[in-house]
């Protein structure tokens, strides 16, 4: 019995030690993003204004960087405290495995005010903070990493011009094994140059994989895209205000889908619902809202979202018949 008590305890010393490792392994090893380079950008006028239309209209990121938003108006428009992070999105209303607080991106010292070009670079682009931890692809960094690098330049070259908002954001936290396995998710970037405007379905792929349409009109299992079901549709999202809705079939096909659109239809719903928001129509318990970023995306110029409309139409068709809201 003595024997058998000394083989358990090696036994399981030997897994202690190989489990504490491995750890080690994972928190020295990753994130890896591969070599860094400097990063200094010009932030001239010209690559302002195109990072403010990337942040406001492409990207929508103000739409996650606000906390505040009215959760009792259409489309939840941000009230005030533009940039300054505080959006809590957590497993009840987004399905996460944890609880996340959006960053405050202003230029104030519980921003960016103290991050170089470098570091805001890389957590754009890599998913990785200031201080070298992974973050969360809930900020659509995996989506950044394909992006032209004069795009990513024109984001920060804006996002520096913001107003310096002192606001401290809660601490995001996440659930095992997650945490661990969320540090071998940042890469280094593989950018691409943004193509040609006239090449419309690849011009069209570009601006989606930007917008992060992907990330809502496809089904996910555990974090993975179903396959199959790209663009599909089916994802559930819970509404505040009771009820929930489901991302939209944006796939081609005729019955279930937008295979019945026009570019000019597809364009005409963006500008209709810009305009319905402007009435501020107040949303009731167990009425419908949506969580789909219109205020934002219906920014975008015609030539943009007619472009996207041209590379989802050139999708493989998903029958997939979608209940937008339930109550």
């Amino acid at each position: 019995m003595k024997i058998l008590g000394m083989i358990i305890k090696r036994t399981l010393l030997s897994a202690v030690l190989i489990a504490l490792g491995a750890l080690s392994f994972l928190f020295l090893k990753f994130p890896d993003i591969g070599e860094r380079e400097e990063i200094k950008i010009a932030h001239t006028p010209e690559q302002i204004r195109r990072g403010e239309y990337l942040v406001k209209s492409v990207a929508g990121c103000m739409g996650c960087h606000t906390g505040d938003r009215d959760p009792q108006q259409l489309f939840y428009p941000v009230t005030h405290n533009v940039g300054a992070g505080n959006l809590r999105m957590a497993e009840d209303n987004f399905g996460l495995p944890g609880t996340f607080y959006s960053k405050n991106i202003t230029s104030a010292s519980t921003g960016l005010g103290n991050w170089t070009d470098t570091e805001i670079f890389y957590a754009i682009t890599a998913g990785v903070s200031k201080d070298g931890s992974p973050l969360f692809p809930i900020m659509p960094y995996p989506n950044y990493s394909q992006m032209d690098k004069e795009d990513i330049f024109a984001i920060i070259a804006y996002i520096r011009t913001l107003q310096p908002i002192e606001n401290k954001v809660e601490k995001s936290s996440v659930k095992f094994p997650v945490n661990l396995i969320m540090r071998t998710i940042p890469k280094s970037p593989e950018f691409q140059k943004r193509p040609d405007p006239n090449d419309s379905v690849a011009y069209g792929k570009y601006l989606t994989t930007f917008a992060g349409c992907d990330d809502c009109h496809t089904q996910r299992i555990e974090g993975k895209a179903v396959e199959g079901m790209e663009f599909a549709g089916g994802t559930v999202f819970p509404l505040s205000t009771g009820g929930k809705v489901r991302g939209a079939n944006i796939t081609p096909d005729r019955k279930t889908g937008i295979g019945n659109w026009t570019r000019e239809s597809f364009i005409a719903r963006f500008r209709a619902n810009q305009l319905r928001a402007k009435t501020n129509p107040t949303i009731q318990a167990g009425e419908f809202n949506s969580v789909m970023p219109w205020l934002e995306y219906s920014g975008m110029n015609d030539q943009d979202l007619g472009a996207i409309f041209d590379y989802l139409m050139s999708l493989k068709p998903v029958s997939n018949s979608v209940f937008i809201f339930e109550k």
